[in-house]
């Protein structure tokens, strides 16, 4: 166990889940944590402080003051190595996606300087809600980490995802980052990785363009800052937002601009994963007043842009690797095989549109890895957080398969 002599914060909101942390602190006092709990007022109706005060062998604070003295959330979360949030209600994760601060819980969050780990639990239809889907991407994007929810039964009798993971499951959870925390394979290399659409403007209101919306690309460079490397992430024109400590975001609109900053970073980058959907071709002329229309048809002449990744491949050093995207509708394989050789690639993966829930504007992907090995490994569909993991597992593999040669 990685947990003995952490100091863990575990704050418990209104939730029916709120009965399982007597059990949780059991659980992480036995591994060797010290444990101080902290609630919402919600949450007493769930559970009760004299036991998680027992259990714990501290006081249980549910406001930032108690009438008499004032509960320091400012040194609480300074002091924690980890604050766990089990269970998180849905009200808590809205409070905590956009910075609110009406509860002692909220004000230890908003202070703590420690990794978060946040364990949500509410029924299947506010689990899938749209605004709680957006709530839990921001809150990752904030660095905080999700502990995934199990399927079960629920609440309300319905059978469907939303249950809060099991004690056992949180706490293997903290063990396992703790681990890695010791060992970050990536820390003190240098990462580039791309994302996005671009836009090729055919006069100053219109452009050529495609509907990416940079998910995978940002989720991949965070998940390589997760692993120590200094992430820049050049980004085309996107609404997501990132905010992990270890990424710098280089924003561009074309094609051209995104070519310029590659090349400027790539001589220094270890790692280079090119996940952006470049436009391949663009206007021969940029039209400076916004073009009236005229008749029935409109001929524009195209010219291809810079291939980016066949760039990169052409001055790829050894020790470098380079990663490349395949999004394809037809020969899906032997299209990717092609441009893994023909563009000097480590690594390609494959997404098909023809997998539901696949490709652009989605919170979920289903792609293909193929490396020089002349294997290929396919995932199942999952969210693009745990693709970026399981593609960033797989570069791990292969630098350490070139180590090893």
């Amino acid at each position: 166990m990685q947990i003995p002599g952490k100091k863990i914060v575990l704050a418990v909101t209104g939730s029916i889940a709120a009965y399982k942390t007597p059990q949780l602190v059991r659980l992480l006092v036995k591994a060797g944590a010290e444990v101080r709990v902290i609630t919402t007022a919600s949450a007493e109706q769930f559970v009760s402080p004299l036991a998680l005060a027992t259990v714990s062998k501290h006081p249980v604070h549910s406001n930032v003051n108690d009438g008499a003295a004032w509960n320091n959330h400012v040194e609480m979360g300074r002091w924690a190595d980890a604050m766990v949030i089990a269970p998180c209600s849905a009200n808590t994760l809205a409070k905590m996606a956009n910075g609110l601060c009406d509860n002692l819980v909220c004000a230890v969050y908003l202070s703590a300087i420690c990794p978060v780990f946040v364990a949500p639990a509410m029924d299947e239809d506010m689990w899938l809600h749209a605004s709680t889907r957006n709530n839990i991407q921001k809150i990752r994007s904030y660095g905080n980490h999700i502990i995934p929810v199990a399927h079960g039964e629920l609440a309300s009798g319905l059978i469907g995802e939303g249950r809060m993971a099991e004690p056992e499951q949180i706490v293997s959870y903290l063990n396992n980052f703790f681990l890695e925390q010791g060992n970050l394979p990536l820390k003190g290399k240098k990462a580039l990785v791309t994302a996005g659409p671009t836009y090729e403007r055919i006069d100053p209101v219109r452009f050529i363009g495609n509907f990416s919306t940079g998910k995978m690309g940002i989720a991949l460079a965070e998940s390589l800052a997760d692993k120590g490397a200094d992430v820049t992430l050049v980004l085309g024109p996107s609404q997501q937002q990132v905010y992990h400590s270890r990424v710098s975001v280089v924003r561009v609109e074309s094609g051209q601009q995104m070519y310029d900053a590659c090349m400027e970073t790539f001589p220094q980058a270890d790692i280079s994963v090119l996940a952006a959907a470049v436009a391949d071709y663009k206007p021969e002329q940029v039209a400076p007043e916004k073009i009236k229309k005229q008749g029935d048809t409109l001929n524009i002449n195209l010219t291809k842009t810079q291939d980016i990744l066949a760039s990169l491949g052409a001055i790829k050093k050894p020790g470098q690797l380079l990663v490349g995207f395949a999004l394809e509708t037809n020969n899906e394989m032997a299209h990717a095989f092609s441009k893994l050789k023909n563009k000097n690639a480590d690594l390609i993966v494959l997404n098909s549109l023809k997998d539901e829930g696949a490709g652009f504007g989605h919170d979920t992907n289903k792609v293909t890895l193929i490396d020089n090995s002349g294997e290929h490994l396919t995932l199942p569909l999952q969210s693009k957080q745990d693709v970026a993991a399981a593609i960033v597992s797989h570069i791990l593999e292969i630098r350490h398969a070139e180590k090893t040669v």
